[in-house]
């Protein structure tokens, strides 16, 4: 017999046992296919919208409404993304022969999950308490939101090494399924959670921008040195001269 062959229905059996314990046929988008199809979409999407807010971080500054506006624009997807994943964690978990099935993630990621989840709370927290209560009154939250930026940036980054080279298969699997007509359950419900995340983030983010403005409008009167002497004195009455300069 060709050992080729061998190893071919030894994969086939396999795969047919796999799905058996899942539950369901593998890609076929339903349970824990269509949670890591969930998820995968969902990091996709963040990996886009994270790279847009980091431009804005390398001058803040002069682009921080931008960062505002996207940095709340994130805060749905992540919470679906938080969601996905803690749905199958608790599914693992509480032994669920599917979830059990598919495994878990590598241990070093488990380990890097609680802290992740930690930083970004801090994260996203510590900026809409930054932008709700102004630049005046900011404190110390200041330097928690970039400390914590500092941390999260490091542990998300291997986070998203390590998930990087999955998405563009999960994508791939999803429009190869709708142009070759396979029947790929929950494919709408998936693409729809995603649009509504981003339609309520929208909304959330124009919400946030007269904060933001006032916020950028109070940053530059009250910093120091000679950008701020400057911007007061050209926003002062007429006929004022910068003779006010620090």
């Amino acid at each position: 017999m060709d050992p080729r062959g061998i190893g071919s229905v030894s994969a086939s059996s396999s795969m047919r046992a796999l799905s058996a314990l899942r539950g369901h046929d593998l890609g076929d988008g339903h349970g824990t296919d269509g949670n890591e199809r969930l998820t995968g979409l969902t990091g996709a999407l963040l990996f886009v919208l994270l790279a847009a807010e980091g431009v804005t971080v390398l001058s803040v500054k002069s682009l921080l409404t931008p960062h505002v506006f996207i940095g709340v624009l994130l805060i749905p997807p992540i919470l679906v993304k938080l969601g996905s994943t803690g749905y199958r964690f608790v599914r693992y978990y509480r032994r669920d022969p599917a979830y059990q099935a598919a495994g878990p993630p590598v241990i070093a990621l488990r380990m890097l999950a609680p802290v992740l989840i930690l930083l970004t709370l801090v994260l996203f927290g510590s900026g809409v308490a930054l932008v709700g209560i102004g630049s005046s009154r900011h404190g110390g939250l200041l330097t928690v939101h970039k400390a914590s930026f500092i941390l999260w940036i490091i542990v998300a980054a291997i986070h998203i090494l390590y998930y990087l080279a999955r998405i563009p298969k999960i994508l791939g699997a999803e429009v190869r399924g709708a142009s070759r007509g396979r029947s790929v359950a929950n494919r709408g419900l998936r693409f729809s959670v995603l649009a509504g995340a981003l339609v309520v983030g929208v909304a959330l983010a124009f919400a946030f921008l007269p904060l933001a403005h006032k916020w950028e409008r109070g940053h530059y009167i009250n910093v120091g040195g000679k950008a701020g002497s400057v911007r007061v004195a050209q926003t002062g009455p007429p006929g004022a001269t910068l003779s006010g300069r620090t």
